[in-house]
Parts: structure tokens; sequence; C-alpha cells
């Protein structure tokens, strides 16, 4: 059986009788960068390495800086070493593969992040592949992949952030996905089809909808774990969900709101108002799925870096014997 690290502070909250246990991202990704800054520091103590990211950014969209300095912010807490590249819009696709493969030439660097989306007159896919195995911080490589999705051999070096997100979140409200029926909602893959690699790893039987689905509706109602994943705003309502039903809504869209003072509000997902209601636990947007992206981030980041002097990187599931008054065999330890 798989079960969280202890979490310190409060990261389930309940709102009150007979409504879902409100899991806190916000709170469970403060203790994981909190563990990740003793991390680092033991590693600058012990090994003289000092993790480093490096942002790559190109043109001036307001999203993507506002996505960037929060990543900073969070490798400076942390006490990575940072290396931002600001490139013009109209930097040509074989000038931007140039930068990145001056960063992965460069030994002080150990995660490189390049920001999307890119100008349409450059090719994603040709950009990401300078990226090397090695520095693929966002895990989304062919090797990190496949070996996410491989039982047995070697673990990926990097895990997709947002779906390792989603794990801490399970393992951390003492949930055991083992032997549930888990669908999830969305098959991208940034999210959806790691997403259920990872949950069929910890021995959950997983479903996959997306948009050629026939009711969904009917899948959802079933399933002890959802997670929505699909970009559509309050797609996945309240009254789909079975009783006690565990719900992670990795959506963040905006929904028109005069009363708001920007005239919208962020919503995941899921029909949170009408959920609450119905499930066992659920996050929430924002405040939920989202802070432990960038938490994941820099976890791959240390993992890169400790893999770079020969250490074992830090696995994403942990066993319950590792934290019981017991001795444990690590043995029962599964790779992700």
């Amino acid at each position: 059986a798989i079960y969280p690290v202890a979490c310190h502070g409060a990261c389930i909250r309940k709102m009150e009788t007979k409504e879902a246990k409100i899991i806190d991202g916000k709170a469970i990704a403060k203790d994981i960068r909190a563990e990740i800054k003793v991390a680092v520091e033991e590693l600058k103590k012990t090994h003289k390495i000092t993790p480093g990211l490096a942002t790559v950014l190109v043109g001036n969209r307001t999203d993507s800086a506002t996505y960037v300095k929060f990543k900073k912010r969070a490798a400076k807490e942390v006490g990575f070493h940072s290396v931002d590249v600001k490139l013009d819009e109209k930097i040509t696709e074989e000038e931007l593969i140039k930068e990145v493969e001056k960063l992965a030439a460069d030994p002080a660097v150990h995660g490189i992040l390049v920001q999307l989306p890119l100008p349409k007159e450059i090719t994603e896919h040709k950009v990401l592949a300078a990226i090397p195995v090695e520095k693929d911080v966002d895990g989304f490589c062919a090797m990190n992949i496949g070996n996410l999705c491989l039982r047995g051999g070697d673990p990926p070096l990097a895990v997709p952030c947002t779906p390792a997100g989603c794990v801490e979140l399970i393992q951390r409200s003492e949930i055991d996905p083992k032997g549930m029926d888990a669908v999830v909602v969305g098959r991208s893959n940034i999210v959806g089809m790691p997403m259920a690699h990872l949950l069929m790893s910890m021995d959950a039987t997983v479903t996959v909808c997306h948009s050629r689905t026939k009711d969904i509706k009917s899948y959802i109602s079933k399933a002890d774990i959802v997670v929505a994943a699909c970009g559509r705003a309050e797609y996945v309502k309240g009254d789909w969900l079975k009783k006690g039903a565990i719900v992670i809504d990795v959506g963040i869209n905006s929904k028109p709101d005069k009363t708001r003072k920007r005239g919208y509000r962020l919503v995941g997902d899921v029909e949170f108002d009408a959920a609450k209601k119905v499930a066992g636990y659920i996050t929430p947007v924002p405040g939920g799925v989202g802070p432990m992206t960038i938490a994941m981030l820099l976890k791959n980041t240390l993992n890169l870096a400790r893999h770079s002097i020969g250490l074992n990187r830090l696995p994403l599931r942990q066993d319950r014997s590792q934290y019981a008054d017991v001795s444990s065999d690590q043995s029962n330890v599964k790779k992700e």
C-alpha cells in the first residue's frame, strides 16, 4: 500500500458537517518546498552542489511572464541557482534551439524549462527535443514518459509536474488508491495521459474519458477517484459524482462575474459548490492543484541535480513501512 509523507500543518480543511474535506494545495505545497529547502542545504553541505533551474521566456505574453516570475520566486525560496533567458518574440527557431543547447552544456544548470506556448512560427517539439533527458525538468521527453509508463526497469528522471502534484495531494491526504476505480477526464500529454499511468502504478483501476467518450456521466458516477483535466469550466457536475468520491480538479478557467472587480472569477473543471456536497475530498480552484505544479517543478530540479552526481532521486510515491515504527523492507517501494 502507498501512503503519504507526513504533512505538517493543516493540509485538509473540513468545511462543515457532511461536506467534502478540502485538500489544501497551498499548505501541502508549502510543506514540500520546506522539505526541498532542507534537501538543498544538505546537498550544498555534503556534495558542494547547488541545484540550478534555467527558464527560457520568448516574447512578452503576460501570462507566461507571470508563470516564470512565480517559478523564479519559488526557486529562490528553496535556495536554487537560477538562470533567466529572456528572448525577443522575433527570434528564429534555430536561434532558440542554440540558446537551449547553451543551457544544456552549462554544468550549473540541472533543469531547463522552456515556457510555452512559443510563437506560432516556432515548432515547439523541435525546441523541446533539444533539452537532454538529464535536464528535462518538465518530464515530457519520450524517455521519461516511456519509463513512467513501463512496469519495472528504470524510473523516469523527472515526472510531469501537474500529475506528480496530484499524486502528492492524494498521498498526503492519507488516501490509498489501491483497488479504487479512477476516472481521468482528459487525455493530454501534459496531464491526462501521465496521470492515468501514475494511478495505474498505484494499483487503481483507471478509465480515461475524453471529448469522444459517450455518456461520460456514467463513468464518473461509478468512480472512487475523479481527476478532471479537460479544460472546460465546471464541466463535471456535482450530481455526476459518487457519494464520497475523491475529486482532484486540475482545471483553471475564467468565468464572467460582474460582482468581481476584474469582471471574472477562476473556476475549475468541476462544479465545486455542488460537488463539495457529494464528494468525500475535493481540491479547490484556486489553491488546489495549481501551487503543487510549481512545487513539483522544484522537486524535479532537485532530483536532476542529485542524478548529475550519481545520487538516487527522491521518489514521488512512498511506502507506509518507511514511516511505520517497524523495520522497513525497501523492496516494497514501487517506482513511479
